[in-house]
């Protein structure tokens, strides 16, 4: 075993042992003890992507980092290690802290200027942090609240807590999505699930505001979700989502939906449009609406039954899934998102990665609108169709397997234990 694999199979070991809420501050003894680094934190991104939030239990912690314009920022946009000019014999660098292509945020540390294989480890470490953190949050409130650079709405809270990951990405394609406004969401939702073979992706907006519109949303997706994990296909899901929907507001409410479900091996997909969810097909840097026959939204009426369409897609085309709070929005001169607007937002996202045209895209719709605030909720979703190429370098893969990075996949963790004291005063630095 060579030392650096030593290095990363104790950090591992390490990290796994720490209590959920103590994860912080095992990072920093793991660092301080195997590369001399000198400072560390944790940024994670907030739920808007505008700003990098450091870890800490203290009420007044660091400042937030915005996304644009920072070193941090750098790393988290690139998905690439970014080392800030050495002085003195010390270097800044910041990791980007990323799981299966979800972008969790960043690792920003001072240490003695690295070489190429101690910045490789370092980055090894930060993805193996990232998995650590993905656990972590499911057993304290710590990373959570870390994220808010602002109080989220109940209804906001609770559609965040429905969503899957914001970007994931595999050989076939790489996803992105982003909801807006962040805080204060109501009903509009996003998922996604991936299997050896298939891709489903779907696009929800349930009508109403605020707690009414988070719970039908809560309990459509969750229906889908129900009868996507008994196997059935797409149509036989919306079927049974809108008579889960009809059985509980008899007509009263409804939740429209776009379900895409797509053969890994062929690119061949089946669609099913039961509302006002958009599908957009950009096919040699052309951008025009894939033609969807209109079926009802799920839970108007007992009993409807729905049809799925077949499409074919091809390698380098990009989907965008978007919501009526993006097309439909008009601009002060009354012209909609949609018509010509929304083009040139796709257009000039052309050359970004999936996981960041979401927020081109509604950056864009923001000037279109003329106004800070929006009216209705706005969600877009990016799939880039790869086919059988391999995806871009730096790509993570949304499921285990022979793309995972993690040592823990690959080694037994046999490294060294920390001590009291340690543990006693970096819990005073948290």
């Amino acid at each position: 075993m060579t030392d650096g694999v030593a290095r990363l199979v104790a950090a591992g070991r390490a990290l796994r042992s720490a209590a959920p809420h103590r994860l912080p501050g095992a990072l920093r003894r793991v660092l301080r003890a195997h590369w001399a680094v000198e400072e560390a934190q944790l940024l994670l991104a907030d739920y808007g992507l505008t700003v990098l939030l450091p870890v800490t239990s203290e009420e007044n912690g660091p400042e937030p980092v915005p996304v644009q314009g920072s070193a941090p920022g750098r790393a988290f946009g690139s998905q690439q290690p970014y080392v800030e000019g050495p002085a003195a014999g010390r270097a800044r660098a910041h990791l980007p802290v990323t799981v299966r292509g979800d972008r969790l945020g960043v690792l920003s540390l001072t240490l003695p200027v690295p070489d190429r294989e101690r910045l490789a480890e370092l980055a090894e470490l930060a993805e193996l942090l990232g998995h650590e953190v993905v656990v972590a949050r499911r057993d304290t409130d710590l990373y959570e609240r870390a994220r808010r650079k602002d109080r989220l709405t109940l209804a906001a809270e609770m559609q965040w807590q429905l969503l899957p990951a914001r970007s994931c990405a595999r050989e076939e394609y790489a996803l992105g999505a982003q909801l807006e406004p962040a805080y204060s969401v109501f009903g509009d939702n996003f998922d996604w699930t991936a299997s050896a073979g298939r891709l489903t992706v779907g696009v929800t907006d349930g009508m109403g505001e605020g707690i009414d519109a988070a719970l039908l949303t809560n309990l459509g997706v969750s229906a889908l979700r129900n009868a996507r994990r008994a196997g059935v296909p797409i149509e036989d899901q919306a079927a049974l989502a809108d008579q889960a929907l009809y059985a509980q507001y008899r007509g009263e409410a409804h939740l429209s939906v776009l379900l895409a479900d797509i053969e890994l091996g062929s690119g061949r997909m089946r669609i099913v449009d039961a509302g006002s969810p958009q599908l957009l097909l950009q096919r040699d840097r052309v951008l025009s609406p894939v033609d969807l026959d209109a079926q009802l939204p799920l839970g108007m009426f007992d009993g409807t039954a729905y049809a799925a369409q077949e499409f074919t897609l091809l390698p380098g085309d990009r989907l965008l899934f978007v919501s009526d709070g993006v097309h439909a929005v008009a601009a002060p001169s009354g012209e909609t998102y949609g018509e010509r607007a929304l083009a040139r937002a796709v257009g000039n996202a052309s050359l970004l990665p999936a996981a960041d045209v979401p927020a081109a895209v509604l950056r864009e719709l923001t000037g279109h609108r003329g106004r800070p605030e929006p009216d209705d909720d706005a969600l877009v979703v990016c799939l880039d169709w790869f086919g059988g190429r391999p995806a871009p370098s730096g790509a993570r893969s949304c499921g285990a397997g022979p793309h995972s990075t993690d040592p823990a996949d690959r080694h037994r963790r046999n490294g060294g234990d920390d001590t009291e004291a340690d543990e006693i005063a970096d819990e005073n630095q948290e």
